[in-house]
């Protein structure tokens, strides 16, 4: 937390209260994704569907996040982070409470996939804000703050959630985090009007702003093979995430318990490891390198775990380790990405390539799926390091720069 406390100290520089409310914005975005999760019960049992049924609420998110998200950023580099920022924010906001408020399935279903065009700008947006406003010897250390942020939401929104449950029904939840989301872009607005005299000017609008050419750019090698990296890498984090536990148990017979244990240690420290990620890139250029070396790493431990039953203890070690790993690359991840971006183009670049969140949440639960359903738990752990290997191959093969 000393990285946090260092890049948000009032005395740094104005541009640092943007980090802090564009982090809120990612905070709220990360607790949107997972506001249906703590309340499916109650909502399925008031409106009486079936869990496929309910499933379509979730669908119509991802499917309009995912093919919304490239020309959203497309809009970011033309009309501005900010003011699509704020849009973003007031658009999910609303449709969390009309949902709340208005007694139908349908309803529900329609205000989600309105959610999921709020939910397209985050990463453009926040990117672009943060390459504009952030000194070049700054960005490192405060992207992984506006990445720890997220997990930071995904972690408080299902307590929280539950609480105001407690106390108004899921509609009253419903529109608590609606509320929340308008109170982000009220504060976005005042403090970016503050602090923007102060603040680096972005840099001239590109030729890139055409379509035609923005599209050249986002299908040039170098981005592609961003684009791969990142659905590799929700691929990777899906499948330890969703799938680890069962296959433990069913590979060695580990304790319900002791896999939730060495899960959460992973996640835990992943989220730590986020904030010395950022400290590692502030120090060095070698962006690609530290992350061949932390996916090395994940590749090594996964295929350990795959093969030998380590028992309660070392298990629990190993996991934390490798989620330590998996943090720690995530700052030269979003390094990579701005180090082979033209200026003018960081939204439609980080909209297109953090689509491969998207795709690799897609594909990631068939992948495997399909290993525990055919019997073969072992795969999960070795399919992990392979996932890994190929991507430090995405890494260490990608041309410096787009053209």
């Amino acid at each position: 937390m000393s990285q946090a406390t260092e890049l948000l100290g009032a005395s740094r520089a104005p541009h640092l209260r943007i980090v802090a409310v564009i982090s809120a914005a990612h905070f709220v975005s990360h607790y949107y994704i997972l506001l249906l999760a703590p309340l499916l019960p109650f909502v399925r049992a008031e409106y009486g569907v079936s869990y496929t049924e309910i499933g379509l609420v979730l669908a119509a998110f991802n499917i309009v996040s995912a093919a919304l998200q490239t020309p959203a950023g497309f809009l970011v580099d033309r009309f501005g982070a900010r003011v699509l920022l704020v849009v973003g924010l007031a658009i999910g906001a609303g449709a969390f409470v009309v949902a709340g408020l208005v007694d139908s399935f349908w309803v529900m279903v329609v205000m989600f996939a309105l959610a999921g065009v709020g939910n397209t700008v985050y990463h453009p947006a926040d990117y672009a804000l943060l390459s504009h406003h952030v000194p070049q010897d700054r960005i490192g250390q405060a992207f992984s703050v506006h990445t720890f942020s997220g997990m930071l939401g995904s972690a408080v929104a299902p307590a929280s959630l539950l609480m105001m449950q407690s106390m108004w029904g899921w509609r009253g939840a419903f529109i608590g985090a609606g509320i929340l989301g308008f109170a982000v872009a009220a504060i976005l607005l005042a403090v970016h009007d503050n602090a923007a005299a102060s603040a680096p000017a972005a840099p001239p609008r590109a030729a890139s702003d055409d379509a035609a050419v923005g599209w050249r750019l986002l299908l040039s090698a170098p981005i592609l093979l961003n684009l791969v990296f990142f659905v590799l890498l929700a691929i990777m984090s899906g499948g330890v995430y969703n799938y680890s536990v069962v296959a433990l148990g069913a590979l060695y017979g580990t304790p319900v318990t002791i896999a939730n244990i060495a899960l959460s240690g992973h996640l835990l420290l992943s989220a730590i490891g986020v904030l010395i990620g950022g400290l590692v890139v502030a120090r060095t250029s070698r962006h690609g390198l530290v992350a061949t070396l932390g996916l090395g790493a994940i590749a090594l431990f996964s295929a350990l775990i795959g093969n030998v039953d380590l028992g309660s203890l070392p298990l629990i070690v190993v996991m934390t380790v490798c989620g330590f790993f998996f943090g720690v690359i995530m700052p030269s991840r979003d390094m990579i990405v701005r180090d082979v971006t033209p200026p003018g183009s960081f939204g439609k670049v980080f909209g297109f390539v953090t689509t491969g969140f998207n795709i690799g949440g897609i594909a990631s639960p068939l992948i495997f799926g399909a290993i525990m359903d055919h019997g073969s738990p072992r795969l999960v752990f070795l399919l992990v390091a392979a996932f890994s290997l190929i991507a430090v191959v995405t890494v260490v093969t990608r041309p410096r720069r787009a053209a």
